[in-house]
């Protein structure tokens, strides 16, 4: 492995923070490092942006980066990842490149949290009351309980079962659904194991824990949120595409659906113009699961150890790892 290049991009800095959630100042003299706070949604200016960089630092899946693009980068032997998983790289076309793919950990937790907080901030109205606070106005909605409640967790793995927890805590019925789900695991997670149907069914908040595939994309559509209750709630902490936008916003805007909390889209950041934006009955933030100190720490601090142990020909945490990386 070749330890000659220096030329580092970190790409979507969004908060322009990632310069101080390592030591970067460590690596050897001579290095080149660019950090770059806007993201870049079309394939060619990425490609003229990162041509000249040797390594790439990716932001989860801000920046996609497929087979077409990663061709364009005849200079790229190194893309981290933060995160062992990320859907918008092609592994497999980085590998044929000679390109090394490393992930980092990151933390469970602070999505679990997120969620919470979407759902609690949508049961109590929470935002609409505090800009009417600040307009001058005093109670202007109802909230709704959780007590007692059915909280349904489509996907009861590391997240959800977190999630779970937190719904008992709050004294909710907690049942799940996820196309390999057992019951003993359903039963170790702390959830009765339903049908799908019954999941949707039975749900007063439905909560979207799953991994997004070509199984669960789409997932969530006109069908399954026709079995919702209309004065159910969805929060979605996962990927957006599980479901179905479209869908979504017809059985919000048409009062078939009571709310939903998002943290997650088709396309991010969301468009000026989403319908999302206009309606009353949504609580958005821009995904912002992972986003925490503690999770940055972790991410950009094994980033930059990945960087390193390549450059000292002992590369970490791969992902692909090439036959044959480039000269």
């Amino acid at each position: 492995m070749s330890s000659t290049f220096s030329a580092i991009a970190v790409l979507d800095d969004y908060q322009n923070v990632a310069r101080g959630f390592a030591d970067w100042d460590a690596l050897r003299a001579g290095s080149q490092l660019r950090f770059f706070a806007d993201h870049l949604a079309d394939p060619a200016q990425l490609v003229e942006r990162l041509q000249p960089f040797d390594v790439v630092v990716a932001m989860r899946e801000r920046t996609p980066f497929p087979r077409a693009v990663l061709a364009q980068l005849p200079k790229l032997r190194l893309l981290v990842t933060t995160g062992m998983r990320n859907a918008s790289i092609d592994v497999e076309a980085a590998v044929d490149l000679g390109i090394i793919v490393s992930g980092t950990e990151g933390l469970p937790y602070p999505t679990a949290e997120l969620t919470w907080a979407l759902l609690l901030a949508l049961a109590r109205k929470i935002p609409s009351e505090d800009r009417a606070v600040r307009a001058g106005k005093w109670q202007t909605t109802v909230g709704t309980g959780l007590k007692t409640k059915t909280l349904a967790l489509l996907g009861l793995g590391r997240l959800g079962s977190q999630v779970a927890q937190i719904g008992a805590a709050f004294g909710m019925r907690v049942i799940a659904w996820s196309p390999n789900l057992t019951e003993a695991r359903a039963q170790a997670g702390g959830a009765e194991l339903v049908s799908r149907d019954e999941l949707f069914a039975r749900a007063d908040v439905l909560s979207i824990h799953l991994v997004l595939s070509e199984r669960t994309r789409g997932l969530v559509g006109a069908r399954e949120l026709a079995l919702l209750k209309p004065q159910a709630l969805l929060i979605n902490t996962s990927r957006g595409p599980i479901v179905d936008e479209a869908s979504l916003v017809k059985a919000l805007g048409s009062g078939a659906l009571a709310g939903a909390g998002l943290d997650v889209f088709e396309h991010e950041p969301l468009p000026p113009d989403h319908p999302f934006l206009g309606l009353g009955n949504t609580v958005l933030s821009p995904h912002l699961g992972y986003v925490t100190e503690e999770t940055y720490r972790i991410f950009y601090g094994q980033a930059l150890e990945n960087i390193q142990g390549y450059l000292s020909g002992e590369p970490k945490r791969m992902i692909g790892a090439p036959s044959r990386t480039r000269a």
